[in-house]
């Protein structure tokens, strides 16, 4: 079975929400959309998905329900929701930036603004994509704290008791913070990346078991919903333009 990288890439962001129950998905961009309508359709069917304005909808974009701002508030506040963002930086300790690169006073380079990263990050379990992996991006301290990670959640008491940053997709591998400081922690290889690659490509020094197993391999179902129904244009491959992969 021919798998290439970016469907290993939409298999990782769809176990993201393996387990979540009846919550509001909020991914953002392709490939984590992609993640969780195919979590939709196979093994999450309770899950939650919205168009990002007032319906909620099926995974083919077709309406299912009414979410106005108020009640989708709720679902917010309520933790009944999970996101997975970008990163245009990230740290060991899951610290986020998408607002600017350099000073913030006089930044080299703008980008979104902080938007809700802050406030999202202490009330919903919270991952990130990010589709090339480099050391631009995973930066030992990030240049301004949009999402909050776990070092900067410990000293805030009560207010980040929602808190919790759960995954790091890239094009390279799966990352969490299952280390006893909270840092970040290699969990899985795509098939044919090597750990000195993601080394290479990492600023700062990540935790590596022993053992690093390989991002799980998809169905044939779970292929052919990617292939045909999905994502048939094969967006995809422009996000993760890697070659095929056995």
């Amino acid at each position: 079975m021919n798998v290439s990288r970016a469907e290993y890439c939409v298999i990782a962001c769809a176990d993201i929400w393996r387990g979540a129950g009846e919550v509001l998905a909020s991914p953002m961009g392709l490939i984590p959309s992609l993640g969780a309508r195919l979590a939709r359709l196979t093994f999450a069917p309770d899950l939650l998905l919205t168009d990002g304005e007032a319906l909620l909808v099926r995974p083919d974009g077709t309406p299912e329900g009414w979410l106005p701002y108020r009640q989708h508030l709720e679902l917010v506040a309520g933790g009944r929701r999970r996101l997975m963002m970008g990163a245009s930086q990230i740290d060991r300790y899951g610290n986020q930036n998408i607002s600017c690169i350099g000073d913030w006073a006089r930044p080299d380079r703008q980008l979104l603004g902080v938007r809700g990263a802050p406030l999202n990050t202490l009330n919903n379990p919270t991952s990130y994509w990010v589709p090339k992996h480099s050391r631009r991006v995973f930066v030992e301290r990030v240049d301004l704290v949009c999402g909050v990670g776990y070092d900067r959640a410990a000293g805030l008491g009560v207010s980040a008791r929602f808190h919790r940053v759960v995954r790091v997709v890239s094009d390279l591998g799966v990352f969490d913070f299952a280390t006893p400081d909270r840092s970040m922690r290699l969990a899985a290889l795509h098939p044919g990346v090597s750990v000195e690659e993601v080394r290479r490509a990492t600023c700062f020094a990540l935790t590596v078991p022993e053992e690093v197993p390989c991002t799980r391999e998809p169905e044939a179902g779970e292929l052919r919903l990617i292939r045909e129904v999905l994502d048939p244009g094969g967006a995809r491959s422009r996000e993760v333009p890697e070659g095929v992969r056995s």
